[in-house]
């Protein structure tokens, strides 16, 4: 019976904890990592401040923690259903659309939290600023990765410059999906596929797959 009661009290942290950095997560896209506090979230989600408390310590755990949990929804909003593409410039397609359909619905209330993120944290060194970046970063090399597959399956020139290619992908779905926050536009998020999927028709040694 013991062991119940402790299952059941882990569980009940569980969900709290979930709680609390799906709330941080849309707070920050919108506001910003910094206008997260322990107070706020536990008198939003109704919790006691001392039990929130004690699941983060501070500000910057709670900042790094929301971090890691946008991390997780990332990777399961946009990498794993592009990864069910086949290999090749259909995946690299696919990673495109990914991207723009979690920005699009939009997953938080703010957009791509890294966009906000990444703007809030890019000129402030720490360890925030670090797991940011290391985010981005590894976004940035599956992009890549997956045009050197492509490239590699002979689907993509051989003379493309993957990382050239992997940041002009990667900043025409930021570009479209910021102007479309920013002018109410969902105009935009088409014209950042129209453009992305020009550019891979541009490498593609068979255009026909893309179609």
């Amino acid at each position: 019976m013991s062991g119940n009661r402790v299952d059941k009290r882990i569980e009940r942290g569980q969900q709290s904890r979930r709680a609390v950095l799906g709330r941080a997560m849309d707070i920050a896209s919108v506001e910003g990592l910094d206008s997260l506090s322990v107070r706020r979230l536990a008198a939003e989600l109704e919790f006691s401040k001392s039990g929130v408390f004690a699941q983060f310590g501070s500000k910057e755990e709670l900042q790094l923690a929301t971090v890691r949990a946008a991390v997780e929804v990332f990777v399961g909003e946009v990498v794993k259903p592009a990864l069910r593409a086949p290999s090749g410039v259909r995946r690299v397609r696919a990673l495109c659309e990914s991207w723009l359909r979690y920005a699009r619905k939009p997953v938080f209330s703010g957009g791509c939290f890294f966009i906000s993120a990444a703007a809030e944290f890019d000129a402030r060194p720490g360890r925030v600023r670090d797991a940011v970046a290391s985010a981005r970063r590894d976004w940035q090399r599956l992009y890549a990765r997956t045009i050197e597959e492509a490239r590699d399956l002979g689907e993509i020139a051989a003379e493309t410059d993957v990382r050239q290619l992997a940041f002009e992908l990667d900043a025409l779905g930021r570009s479209g999906s910021q102007d479309a926050l920013l002018y109410s536009d969902p105009a935009s998020y088409r014209m950042a596929s129209g453009a992305m999927l020009a550019r891979l028709r541009s490498v593609a040694t068979d255009p026909a797959l893309l179609d």
